[in-house]
């Protein structure tokens, strides 16, 4: 016989043979070597999603589209991990998150007060700023009206409105002498990352330097804010980091720094990444001056890296209530 029939009779013989160790080891995947096991279970459990997906948008009675299904599906396996802070954005979603928050208004932040509405912070370049109105007044009537005892809600809807139209406020001052009305044209208000001002307490000028986010170069302009209140005399700083949700653990390294000279500001670790230790990294304003830090139950992540490396470097004290208590760090990953 010859050898390529031989050949042909051993081949013959063994298909048999392999097909049933085939389907032995389809139904029983864990005995497959484990090289083998990783990637034929992971392509089959991926093509289950596939054939999901492809016979819900065939056979479904109203159209849906294979992306907003696949979009649905990936949103699902994130949701299963029950993990607050793990979301997935549609890209709709995404950009509404990347955009800086804007509002139709004059450009204030307010609180409740039993008068009406206490000014909190005043944005940079807003109406509210150029009519004067300044921290730490109270906005006692809109458009002649009363808002003492008003909800809070009822009172700013009478102040927020379309751009280009006019409202006018009545403003009482810290020291409760008199009043004074303000006309300002609304506008659209894109929040700033940053705001300053100073103010004098109990005879000492201050400086108040609130900061929102810790977005992309943020460091700059709380350095720029912190230096410009110094130059109109401010003997102390009071950082405000209320309602501050974090942002980039960069920035929160480089604003620390604007205060701490030397030393570590954070040490992160986790499962699949190395140890990591972020020191302060030069260059801090060597001005001696005493310093607060703001927070509150919404300060949280890289804000709260900045509040527990001024307190543990006995830099500043911190006054508020128990901040947000994230423990993770989170990155964005396009899909």
């Amino acid at each position: 016989m010859s050898r390529g029939r031989r050949l042909t009779y051993v081949l013959v013989a063994a298909l048999p043979i392999l097909l049933v160790a085939g389907i032995w080891l389809g139904g029983h995947p864990e005995d497959l070597p484990g090289f083998v096991r990783s990637g034929l279970v992971a392509h089959q459990e991926t093509r289950v999603v596939d054939e999901a997906i492809e016979r819900i948008a065939a056979d479904y009675y109203r159209p849906v589209s294979r992306g907003q299904l696949a979009s649905a599906s990936v949103g699902g396996a994130v949701g299963s991990l029950h993990d607050r802070f793990s979301h997935y954005l549609s890209p709709r979603e995404f950009h509404e998150f990347d955009s800086a928050p804007t509002f139709a208004g004059i450009g204030v932040e307010v609180s409740p007060t039993k008068e009406g509405l206490g000014v909190v912070r005043v944005f940079d370049g807003s109406p509210a700023q150029r009519g004067g109105l300044r921290t730490g007044e109270t906005i006692v009537a809109v458009n002649g009206r009363s808002i003492a005892g008003m909800a809070s809600e009822v009172s700013r809807a009478l102040i927020v409105g379309p751009p280009g139209t006019d409202v006018t406020v009545t403003v009482r001052g810290a020291g409760r002498h008199g009043t004074r009305a303000v006309k300002l044209t609304r506008a659209t208000i894109s929040e700033p990352v940053v705001a300053s001002a100073t103010s004098t307490v109990h005879g000492r000028k201050l400086g108040v330097v609130a900061l929102a986010t810790f977005s992309l170069g943020a460091h700059g302009e709380v350095r720029e804010a912190v230096e410009k209140v110094q130059r109109e005399g401010a003997k102390g700083i009071v950082l405000d980091l209320r309602d501050n949700g974090g942002g980039l653990v960069e920035e929160a390294q480089l604003i620390a720094s604007i205060f701490i000279q030397h030393g570590v500001i954070v040490s992160t670790r986790g499962r699949n990444q190395p140890t990591q230790v972020l020191r302060a990294v030069g260059d801090s304003i060597r001005r001696p001056f005493p310093m607060v830090v703001l927070v509150d139950q919404n300060t949280a992540s890289a804000a709260e890296i900045v509040t527990a490396a001024l307190q543990d470097h006995r830099r500043a004290t911190v006054v508020g209530t128990h901040t947000f208590g994230k423990g993770v760090f989170q990155e964005e990953t396009a899909l």
